[in-house]
């Protein structure tokens, strides 16, 4: 049995613990990162560690230095390059998320704004249509003058059988009007 043993690869048995992350969680850590290193307190921050550290490596006695400055601060030069290798591939991360979500709200608005013009077009016809038939109507100034015109022509008629009498002979319930 122990001979079995190799056959079976020890990767199998042995399994790394499954770190189950999204990508939205990881992409919203990366914005949070970018946004910290864009930050005064992140560049004071690193302007501070970084003097301390020089300080430290050079004043202070070669027992209790860690990063001599006669190895040229190998040491302080490998964290900031390493720090430079995240920071870049996060930063473009975040700004690639940014540039989706612009993407987005930009779609959104020009799908508002179309909106926005369909329905100003819209009224506009509606105006135009309005006017066209507000041109057919009678206005109140124009039934005024027409009913003062039938007023003119009923009081001449009224006045015209006293100026010339219409006779008949025939009685009243045979005469034609």
């Amino acid at each position: 049995m122990a001979a079995d043993d190799f056959d079976v690869p020890r990767s199998s048995k042995r399994r790394l613990p499954n770190i189950a992350m999204s990508p939205e969680t990881f992409g919203r850590g990366a914005e949070g990162f970018a946004r910290f290193m864009g930050t005064p307190a992140f560049l004071v921050g690193m302007t501070v560690f970084c003097a301390v550290w020089l300080i430290w490596n050079t004043l202070l006695p070669e027992s209790w230095q860690f990063d001599p400055r006669s190895l040229n601060f190998t040491l302080l030069t490998l964290i900031l390059s390493l720090q430079a290798s995240y920071a870049a591939p996060l930063i473009l991360l975040a700004e690639n998320r940014s540039t989706d979500r612009d993407r987005v709200e930009f779609e959104h608005d020009r799908q508002r704004a179309e909106r926005n013009l369909a329905d100003t077009e819209y009224l506009a016809r509606e105006v135009a249509a309005l006017r066209i038939a507000m041109r057919e109507v009678a206005t109140r100034d124009f039934i005024r003058s027409e009913l003062k015109d039938l007023l003119k022509e009923l009081e001449e008629d009224a006045k015209a059988p006293e100026d010339n009498p219409i006779r008949s002979d025939r009685p009243d319930d045979e005469q034609v009007g």
